[in-house]
């Protein structure tokens, strides 16, 4: 008999896809969507349960269902449509976790726990290590923000292991996911006119396309010991490559701002308050220095590399959502025509 697989987020574009997606191979016979709020576009054959994952009443919904295995994706950067702020996301991710591995500790026949993480746990400072991989002791507690919570939720996660260690936990540090249609908080940044940055920086950028992200969770779920099964384990996920954000913002034509570091935090914040998605005290603060990661336990574990790189996966994202006002072709063009005519004198 195939599985019963309960997937939390489900109001969310990309755990839409990703249960619908498991629905069409072998193996799960059953997916149920939990949300606090209902799904905008349908989910299929999945079943959706309207229930919050901070509240105890979750146990009775992987009770009913019998579910075994549990894909925890109601993990957030920023905040939902429903609103919230930074104290909502914080609640959801860190006390939704928390309750939620909880109630899996009392469902018997659980056997799988997967958990969206983020390579943000790194943190991101000048004396950071030029490359990470899983080994890596995380730094993020003392940044704040959204790495603090990947940091608690990883630290939920250890905790669950050690008090069921018949239950596989497998948990997935993703890099920034881009796509035609990912909303994260680097897609939100991409997408403004104008990109504010920080004077004297160029930090590396790692991206995840969110088809790959599908994929990866895909293995993530399927029995041990089948052809591409992760296992249990701690994995980063990112494509092959590193872009510069001053390459990426001429790639999406998208002009840029330098912004002075001690001004970073004061502005971050006054366009976070006016409701500016795609910028924030924190967002500037990430892109101070960026981060690069090692995906060499992922690549064996699966058989080999993502389908997309990373500079691949930003052809993908600019190719939807640019040309922005200077469009790569035309600045070329003008740079060519420049050139033409300073050689002629």
């Amino acid at each position: 008999m195939g599985r019963t697989v309960l997937v939390t987020g489900a109001a969310r574009q990309l755990s839409g896809r990703f249960m619908r997606h498991i629905l069409r191979g072998p193996g799960v016979d059953r997916v149920v969507g939990v949300d606090s709020r209902p799904p905008v576009r349908p989910l299929g054959e999945a079943e959706f349960v309207r229930a919050d994952i901070r509240q105890p009443s979750i146990v009775t919904v992987l009770a009913e269902h019998a579910v075994d295995t549990v894909v925890h994706l109601d993990v957030h950067g920023t905040p939902g449509s429903s609103g919230g702020g930074r104290a909502g996301v914080k609640e959801v991710n860190v006390l939704g976790t928390l309750q939620l591995l909880g109630a899996c500790q009392k469902v018997p026949g659980l056997r799988r726990v997967v958990i969206k993480s983020s390579t943000q746990i790194y943190g991101t400072a000048a004396r950071d290590p030029a490359v990470f991989d899983e080994n890596t002791p995380p730094r993020a507690p003392a940044a704040g923000g959204f790495p603090r919570d990947v940091a608690e939720i990883e630290a939920y996660a250890r905790g669950f292991e050690r008090r069921c260690p018949d239950v596989a936990v497998t948990v997935l540090r993703f890099a920034h996911v881009l796509g035609p249609a990912a909303d994260s908080r680097l897609a939100a940044y991409f997408r403004l006119p104008v990109l504010p940055t920080l004077l004297g920086y160029d930090p590396r950028l790692q991206l995840v396309h969110e088809d790959d992200m599908l994929e990866v969770l895909t293995r993530a779920v399927a029995e041990p010991g089948s052809q591409g099964a992760l296992g249990a384990g701690t994995f980063n996920v990112a494509g092959a490559g590193v872009l510069l954000l001053s390459q990426a913002a001429r790639r999406i034509g998208r002009p840029t701002v330098p912004v002075a570091h001690p001004l970073a935090p004061w502005l971050g914040s006054a366009l976070g308050a006016l409701g500016i998605r795609g910028i924030s005290a924190e967002q500037l603060r990430s892109l101070t220095h960026g981060r690069v990661v090692r995906t060499a336990r992922l690549t064996e574990a699966m058989g080999g590399p993502l389908a997309y790189t990373t500079p691949e996966t930003f052809a993908a994202f600019a190719a939807t959502h640019g040309p922005g006002a200077l469009p790569p072709d035309a600045v070329g063009r003008w740079v060519d025509r420049i050139g033409e005519v300073l050689r002629r004198g």
